[in-house]
């Protein structure tokens, strides 16, 4: 072959290739695979953790594509941020972990993904088609012809996960859900665990995310290297704004060792 038709051939797989890309974002991994990458970053970690613990938690190798896919997944499902070599769950991702939130964080997390808001859209209130006909409506969505079929597994494992499909008739229908108020004894009970110097948070009604990292503060005496700090409070930061930003109203933080420190 000689340049001319290598160039040729390079470009017919360049054209290939553009065909084949998606043109709305869908995950390669279903919410319940994402719900369990929370669970184990939580229960190993609490709310924040770097890339490579996160995959040594997941028995996983921090380079393998399983593991980017679920990562990835998690991310468009609104259950985690990444950035800067670190995982840190959202509110959405501590509340499908809560019992109580779980129903409707899963049905949130769902309708996160493109793609599944797209279908919703489409076939609120009918029974799903069969297998064929969901993909060749992907297909019109924008799904790749080659990727349509692990898109539609994700979307259907997903919708069955998160409530979707109505057990009495098997509509594609959003579930009913509720988000649950505290009571009296909620707001009287402290919080398990130590942290902070005050030994408590009595009177603190927030989010439960922002009472999760506020107990992971150390207490004065056990020191706090600048490193964790500078962690802690970019999560809370992006907690705080993910919890109370509007549209209409963003607050963008900037938190960083100042120039004195990193001399």
């Amino acid at each position: 072959m000689d340049n001319a038709q290598a160039a040729a051939a390079s470009a017919a797989d360049t054209e290939e290739s553009k065909r084949e890309r998606s043109k709305i974002s869908f995950v390669y991994t279903d919410l319940e695979s994402a719900v369990g990458l929370v669970g184990t970053l939580n229960s190993r970690a609490g709310t924040t953790c770097t890339t490579k613990q996160l995959a040594a938690y997941l028995n996983q190798s921090v380079d393998g594509g399983t593991f980017r896919s679920l990562v990835a997944a998690a991310k468009t499902f609104g259950l985690i941020e990444t950035g800067q070599g670190s995982v840190t769950l959202t509110g959405l991702g501590l509340h499908s972990l809560d019992p109580e939130r779980r129903p409707a964080a899963l049905a949130d997390a769902f309708l996160k993904v493109p793609l599944h808001a797209a279908m919703y859209r489409e076939f609120e209130g009918h029974a799903l088609p069969p297998a064929a006909a969901i993909e060749r409506q992907m297909e019109t969505l924008g799904v790749a012809p080659k990727q349509k079929e692990r898109a539609r597994q994700t979307f259907s494992k997903s919708a069955v996960f998160a409530g979707f499909i109505d057990p009495p008739t098997g509509r594609f229908v959003r579930p009913a859900t509720s988000t649950p108020q505290p009571n009296d004894a909620d707001k009287k009970t402290k919080p398990p665990g130590g942290g902070g110097g005050n030994g408590g948070n009595d009177g603190l009604q927030l989010d439960g995310l922002l009472m999760e990292l506020l107990r992971k503060i150390p207490a004065p005496e056990s020191g706090w290297p600048k490193e964790q700090r500078l962690r802690w409070f970019r999560t809370f930061a992006m907690n705080v704004s993910q919890i109370y930003d509007t549209d209409e109203e963003v607050v963008d933080l900037a938190i960083s060792i100042s120039k004195n420190e990193q001399q």
